[in-house]
C-alpha cells in the first residue's frame, strides 16, 4: 500500500512515516507539544522573539491597558498633608507585598483587601491589579476557588489581562473545571503570541485530559463501524503469511459454489468460515464477524481459523475489547497452526500498541519470533514497532531478517530504507542522509510498482525540501494506486508547504474525501487547514466527522484534543475579540 496515513500502529496498514501531528509541520507551523498541535499558527512569531519569562507576583503596579499605562496614579509625594485614596490604595497594596514576600500570605489579603476597599471604583487597571495580587496570595494558600473568583473580578475590569487569566487558568484545573481552564489558557497563549512555554504546556495537558475523557465515553458507546474496501485491503497487504487472509483453494468451496459448466467444486462441509472467506472474497465485509461466530459456536473444524478472522475484523472496527478475548485463545491453542498463533501475536502486540502498552506489545512480538522465526510477517511488522519506539538500529535488524526470508517483499526494504533515512536526518549527518536518498532511488528502480516506497521517498524528500521531486513520487503513487485517499492528502499537504496554495490543497484533500468518505485523516487534516484559515466553526465540523471514524480509542483522544482546541478559540473570540493569526 501506499501514502497511508502516517505513523499507524505496527500491523494497522500504515506507513512508518511521520506521526500525524508532525504532519502540522508541512503547514509551516511547529509541534506544540502534541495533543496543543491544533496551536499551528506560531512558527513565525517563535521567530520573533524568546519565550516570556515566569510571572512575578505579586504586581507592584497596574497591568498597562490597551494604549496606556493604565492611568495608574502613583501615590501623592511626601510634600502633601494628606494621601488620595488612590494613594492610600497603592500603599495598602505596597503592604501587602512585602507581607507576600515574607510568606505572611493571610496578612497579604488583609492589606489587599483594604485596598480594594479604598480604590476608587473608576481606576479600573489599578483595582484590577489589587484583585489579581490577592488572587497571588490566596493561590499560596491554595484556596482555588477564590482564586478563581478574583481574577474573575480582575478580568472583568482588564479584559486582556495576562497574569490574571493564566492564574485563573490555574486555578480552574486545580477546581476540575477543564473547559474554563482550556478557554482561559487559551486567550493567554494567543496574547503571548504562544512564546510562554508555561501557557503551552498547560494547554497541551487539559487538552490531552479532555481528550482521554470524551474519548472514553464516546469509544465505550460508538457504533462499529467498518473501514473503506480499500483500507481493509491495504491491512491485509501488509501480511504475507496470513492464513486467513489467502485465497480459497477449489477443495474448500461450499456446496453452494459451482462453476460456469455446472459442475460441482468439491463439496465441503457446511462451514461458516468458509463462507465468511467466500464474503471476504467478494469484499461483503459486514457478514464476516456473524458467518465466523457460527463457525466458532459451532466448534467446527476452522474455529482457530474463525477466531483469528472474527478478530481481526474487530480490530478492523475499531472494537478492540472484543478483539482480545478471540485473540487470547488462538494463541493459546498449542496445536494449533504456528503461523496462526504469530500472527494473532502480531495483532495482539500492535493492539497493545495502539493501547500505549510497549511493553506487552514487544513481548507479543518476541513470542511471535520464538514460535516462528521463519515468518517473515514477524519481523517486518516487528520492525515498524521498532520505529515507533525510536529503536531504529533494531528496526532495520528487523527488516534485514524479513527480507532475508523473503527477499521480494518490496514493502520491507521500502520501510528499512525509511528507517535509515529517520535515523540519518535525525543525526544530521549529510553524507548519511544522501545515502538514505539513494537507497530510495535503488528501491523504487527495483520495485516500480511498490506504490509505498514512492510514498515514503516522497516524505523524505519533502523534509529536504525537494518538492518538485516529492510531488512527482506522489504522482506515481496516484498512478498506482488511484483509490488510495491518504496520498491525496500528502499531495495536498505538500502544495501548501510548497506554493503556499490553499485551494489546491484543498481540492486535492476534497479528492481524497471524494475517493473514500470514511477516511479520517482526510477530515483531520482538512480541520487543522480550516483553523489555520480562521474556519473555526468548518474545523470543528471536520474533526467531529473524523471523530466519528476513528479506530482507535487513542486516535479519538487526539481528534478530540484538536476539535477542543478550535471550539476553545471560538469561545476565546466570542468572550474576548481575540483570533490567532490566520493563513
Amino acid at each position: 500500500m501506499a501514502a497511508s496515513k502516517p505513523v499507524e500502529a505496527p500491523g494497522g496498514g500504515g506507513t512508518a512515516g511521520l506521526s500525524r501531528w508532525q504532519l502540522a509541520l508541512v503547514l509551516g507551523a511547529p509541534i506544540l507539544l502534541g495533543a496543543g498541535a491544533i496551536y499551528l499558527w506560531g512558527r513565525r512569531a517563535a521567530r520573533r522573539g524568546k519565550g516570556a519569562s515566569e510571572r512575578k507576583t505579586p504586581e507592584g503596579r497596574a497591568s498597562p491597558g490597551p494604549g496606556g499605562d493604565g492611568g495608574s496614579g502613583q501615590p501623592d509625594g511626601p510634600g502633601h498633608e494628606e494621601m488620595s485614596p488612590l494613594g492610600r490604595a497603592q500603599a495598602a497594596k505596597n503592604k501587602g507585598n512585602k507581607y507576600f514576600k515574607a510568606g505572611k500570605y493571610e496578612l497579604a489579603i488583609q492589606c489587599y483587601t483594604e485596598a480594594i476597599s479604598l480604590c476608587p471604583p473608576e481606576k479600573n487597571l489599578d483595582l484590577s491589579t489589587f484583585y489579581q495580587n490577592r488572587a497571588a496570595a490566596y493561590e499560596q494558600l491554595q484556596k482555588w476557588t477564590e482564586v478563581a473568583q478574583d481574577c474573575t473580578k480582575a478580568v472583568e475590569l482588564n479584559p486582556k489581562y495576562v497574569k490574571a487569566l493564566f492564574r485563573r487558568a490555574k486555578a480552574h484545573e486545580k477546581l476540575d473545571n477543564k473547559k474554563e481552564c482550556l478557554e482561559d489558557v487559551t486567550a493567554v497563549c494567543i496574547l503571548e503570541a504562544f512564546q510562554n512555554q508555561q501557557s503551552m504546556l498547560l494547554a497541551d495537558k487539559v487538552l490531552k485530559l479532555l481528550g482521554k475523557e470524551k474519548a472514553k465515553e464516546k469509544y465505550k458507546n460508538r457504533e462499529p463501524l467498518m473501514p473503506s474496501p480499500q483500507f481493509i485491503k491495504s491491512y491485509f497487504s501488509s501480511f504475507t503469511d496470513d492464513i486467513i487472509s489467502q485465497p480459497l483453494l477449489k477443495g474448500e468451496k461450499s456446496d453452494e459454489d459451482k462453476d460456469k459448466e455446472g459442475e460441482a467444486s468439491e463439496v465441503k462441509e457446511n462451514s461458516g468460515y468458509l463462507r465468511a472467506k467466500q464474503y471476504m472474497e467478494e469484499e461483503n465485509y459486514d457478514k464476516i464477524i456473524s458467518e465466523s461466530t457460527k463457525e466458532i459456536e459451532a466448534k467446527g473444524k476452522y474455529m482457530a481459523e474463525a477466531l483469528l478472522l472474527r478478530a481481526t475484523f474487530y480490530l478492523l472496527i475499531g472494537n478492540a475489547s472484543a478483539a482480545k478475548p478471540d485473540l487470547d485463545q488462538v494463541i493459546s491453542m498449542e496445536d494449533a497452526n504456528v503461523k496462526l498463533r504469530a500472527n494473532a501475536l502480531i495483532k495482539r502486540g500492535s493492539m497493545y500498541m495502539q493501547q500505549q502498552q510497549p511493553v506487552l506489545s514487544t513481548q507479543d512480538f518476541n513470542t511471535a519470533a520464538d514460535i516462528d522465526p521463519q515468518n517473515a510477517d514477524v519481523y517486518h511488522h516487528r520492525g515498524q514497532l521498532k520505529i515507533l519506539l525510536d529503536q531504529i538500529e533494531e528496526a532495520v535488524e528487523d527488516f534485514d531478517e524479513c527480507i532475508r526470508l523473503r527477499p521480494n517483499s518490496a514493502l520491507a526494504q521500502a520501510q528499512k530504507c525509511f528507517a535509515l533515512y529517520r535515523q540519518a536526518y535525525t543525526g544530521s549527518n549529510a553524507l548519511t542522509v544522501q545515502a538514505a536518498m539513494k537507497g530510495f532511488e535503488d528501491v523504487i528502480k527495483k520495485f516500480p510498482k511498490c506504490a509505498e516506497g514512492y510514498a515514503l521517498y516522497a516524505q523524505a524528500l519533502t523534509d529536504q525540501q525537494q518538492f518538485g521531486k516529492a510531488d512527482e513520487m506522489y504522482d506515481k503513487c496516484i498512478d498506482l494506486e488511484p483509490d488510495n485517499a491518504t496520498t491525496y492528502v500528502h499531495k495536498g499537504l505538500l502544495q501548501l508547504q510548497w506554493k503556499q496554495d490553499l485551494d489546491k490543497g484543498l481540492e486535492l484533500i476534497s479528492k481524497a474525501i471524494e475517493i473514500d468518505n470514511k477516511c479520517d485523516f482526510a477530515y483531520e487534516t482538512m480541520g487543522t487547514i480550516e483553523v489555520q484559515r480562521g474556519n473555526l466553526d468548518k474545523a470543528i465540523e471536520m474533526f467531529n466527522k473524523a471523530i466519528n471514524l476513528a479506530k482507535s480509542e487513542m486516535e479519538m483522544a487526539h481528534l478530540y484534543s484538536l476539535c477542543d482546541a478550535a471550539y476553545a478559540q471560538t469561545e476565546v473570540a466570542k468572550k474576548y475579540g481575540l483570533k490567532p493569526p490566520t493563513l
